[in-house]
């Protein structure tokens, strides 16, 4: 039985790659694992404090508390997009299982990829230009650079 990982970020690209997992389950008898990934509140405040205030922490001006709490309202709600996915789409025969993870997207996705023996990764891309890529980052393109298997990229224009 192959086993396919999905990474959800609730973009049309990658529901896009859920249809696509479905599609590649339903014709190689395959097990699909959906995992979204929340990004702790520490590298958020870190993000934060390195982005607008350069030089001067602001770290004295956050309220961790607030931070934990918002952080369980993102896995909370990243809970219920994974259901969502699972009652709206047809996984029917199909063995599906669902995990909210908290940390750095890619090292997450890369982390379950190696921990699970997976044998593809299928992913959306939002398509952002090669200009906003240099700046941004994408987890797709780290995703791609460092994981143990093949890695699917799917389009948010994709329709099965």
């Amino acid at each position: 039985m192959k086993r396919l990982l999905v990474p959800i970020d609730g973009s049309n690209a990658s529901i896009a790659a859920v249809k696509k997992a479905i599609e590649i389950a339903r014709n190689n008898n395959s097990y699909i694992k959906l995992i979204s990934v929340v990004k702790s509140s520490e590298n958020k405040r870190k993000d934060r404090n390195e982005n607008l205030w350069g030089a001067v922490d602001g770290s004295i001006i956050i309220n961790e508390e607030l931070e934990k709490k918002l952080e369980s309202n993102y896995v909370e709600n990243s809970e219920k997009l994974l259901s969502q996915i699972i009652s709206r789409l047809d996984f029917n025969g199909i063995r599906v299982e669902t995990e909210v993870l908290v940390g750095e997207p890619y090292l997450k996705i890369i982390e379950q990829a190696k921990n699970g023996n997976f044998d593809l990764i299928v992913m959306g891309s939002r398509g952002f230009s090669k200009m906003k890529r240099f700046f941004v980052g994408s987890v797709t393109q780290r995703v791609i650079a460092e994981a143990p298997s093949p890695v699917l990229v799917i389009r948010s224009a994709f329709e099965p």
